[in-house]
């Protein structure tokens, strides 16, 4: 009987010694911007991708020129707090470090840093940690950045719940030193070192971990590999609701490939949070698929075990009593504009950050207000899954001052339509590999063409999620929005709809390599037949599915591609 081959990639972290590859030489090559090939892999685990400025591409091969190669690189934040002090620090890395000289922030409610060239990933490492930042395990086969929401109404609930997930992140860190080695010239290991929860062939695929906190999810806590959705009694968190087996991200033409929103786990009480969540991991470490990496997500783990048999599993691997889930419920997706007050009376103000580029343009200075505010603000920032950003804890007496700021460099006061407060982009095209059209640079454009048809039809204040990616990995989520483009070549997109407003419900194709033409005027007449015959308060995902335009997606593995 042959041996079963494994996907490449599993060869490669079998044979990196632990993460550490050949990455300190190849920083060392000056012949190329590159890393090795088997490195680039392994890079991702430390927290950056390598990519190359595709607009230059053919003018470059024409001067018999490399590509120009740069990284993005992600930072690691659980739940998306920083303090004023590291904003400073992370707006002066960018300015100094990165070509583009801006900050993007991430629906991984992190930031990210695009542009840097191979000799200054290190010096951007070394000054990230300087301020208590990471980017170890921010991409890679392991657990990636925890999000939290946000939840600045709830103040005490939310610390809560933004404590479990900074413990979440920090106990499902890899242990390998490889990373203090590389970039922080620390000491070397040559003995005694493993990885007693991943391995030394870590995770199957990348994992994602989301922490709600009802009635809000805007952390889309059902496309998250695992979820934690806090349950509080008199206003204390008490436990969560686990859920596991959610993931975006198929491929084009691939039938055995599709998203999938989690399954109910059950509930557990918080002292058990952290077991579950290892159980979770080694399960899906010892049960997913390292032969295609294509189906290697837990999702199609959960999908063929069958989540009765995975909670079993979970729960002797544990030694945890999983109870069953109580009764929850999301009304909101998006982030709460402008000023709310928290239950310990101090205020938050959140800001919309188109596509979550923190750029200077012409009329909307997004860098440089950000850092005047972050020299006078006393609070905190915090960082939302939708790319938006929330100057949290301000006192009444510095409101004034706070929103004098946001207004001066046109951060605050612009209008902004239910859809645009419900949007998100991918970066997509000019830097990433796996983009296929147009999505940050575009959609802008295309959100102002869509809220022209809202307003001619009279439903203009409707609040629908709309989001864009320009691949099919699903970085935005594109597949949990009630309107989702995902890029399937220039200028063209597959168009989905039906998704639940609350993120309860996948969309369905109903439009295949379609241009803009062609989607603006399906949707026109969507939404005619929607401002006439919908019932009242419906959304309009909802309506798509009463009125049988769509057919629901109830079981993805069924219904997906049907």
């Amino acid at each position: 009987m042959s041996e079963i081959k494994l996907a490449a990639n599993e060869y490669i972290k079998a044979d990196s010694n632990l993460l550490r590859g050949t990455i300190e030489e190849g920083l060392q090559n000056d012949i190329t911007g590159a890393l090795y090939v088997d490195d680039t892999q392994l890079s991702k685990f430390h927290g950056f991708y390598q990519q190359d400025d595709r607009d230059l591409r053919a003018e470059r091969q024409a001067q018999k020129l490399e590509p120009l190669h740069s990284f993005m690189l992600r930072a690691r934040v659980p739940g998306g707090v920083c303090t004023p002090a590291q904003w400073l620090d992370i707006d002066k890395i960018a300015s100094k470090l990165t070509m583009n000289q801006s900050i993007r922030l991430t629906t991984r409610q992190t930031f990210q840093y695009h542009g840097i060239l191979k000799r200054n990933l290190k010096p951007l490492i070394q000054a990230l940690d300087l301020s208590s930042l990471d980017s170890i395990a921010a991409c890679g086969d392991v657990n990636r950045n925890v999000m939290c929401n946000p939840n600045p109404v709830e103040s005490d609930l939310h610390q809560e719940a933004y404590e479990w997930s900074v413990k979440l992140s920090e106990q499902l860190l890899p242990r390998t030193n490889a990373y203090a080695e590389i970039w922080l010239d620390g000491e070397k290991v040559t003995e005694n070192e493993s990885e007693p929860m991943y391995g030394k062939t870590y995770l199957p695929r990348k994992f994602k971990i989301a922490v709600a906190v009802p009635p809000h999810n805007d952390v889309d806590v059902y496309t998250n590999c695992l979820g934690f959705i806090a349950i509080a009694k008199d206003g204390k968190l008490i436990g969560f609701n686990v859920t596991v087996g959610g993931g975006m991200g198929s491929t084009h033409g691939d039938k055995t490939t599709y998203p999938r929103l989690a399954d109910e786990l059950g509930f557990v009480k918080l002292e058990d949070t952290i077991e579950i969540a290892k159980a979770v991991i080694t399960t899906q470490r010892d049960w997913g698929n390292r032969v295609d990496r294509k189906l290697a997500r837990i999702k199609y783990t959960v999908q063929k075990h069958g989540i009765d048999k995975f909670r079993d599993e979970v729960a002797q691997r544990s030694g945890v009593t999983i109870a069953a889930p109580k009764t929850i419920e999301f009304t909101t997706r998006g982030d709460r504009f402008g000023w709310v007050k928290g239950s310990d009376d101090k205020w938050h103000l959140t800001l919309y950050i188109e596509c979550g580029r923190i750029k200077d343009v012409p009329g909307k200075e997004v860098q440089t207000g950000f850092r005047e505010l972050a020299k006078v603000h006393k609070g905190d920032f915090r960082m939302t899954s939708n790319q938006n950003m929330i100057v949290a804890n301000v006192a009444a007496e510095d409101k004034a001052k706070i929103e004098g700021i946001a207004r001066q460099y046109g951060i605050l006061g612009q209008r902004l339509t239910p859809l645009r407060k419900h949007s998100i982009a991918c970066v997509s095209l000019p830097t990433c590999a796996l983009g296929m059209a147009e999505a940050e640079r575009y959609f802008p454009e295309f959100t102002d063409k869509v809220d022209e048809l809202l307003s001619k039809h009279n439903i203009g204040d409707e609040p629908i999620v709309m989001r864009m990616t320009g691949c099919p990995n699903g970085c935005a989520r594109p597949f949990a929005a009630e309107i989702g483009l995902v890029g399937k070549g220039p200028g063209r997109y597959n168009l989905y709809l039906g998704a639940a407003f609350d993120g309860t419900r996948l969309s369905k194709m109903v439009l295949e390599n379609a241009n803009e033409t062609e989607i603006l005027a399906d949707l026109d007449g969507r939404f005619e037949r929607f401002s006439s015959d919908r019932i009242d308060a419906e959304h309009f995902g909802d309506f798509l599915i009463r009125n049988e335009e769509v057919k629901a997606v109830l079981n993805s593995a069924r219904d997906f591609h049907d």
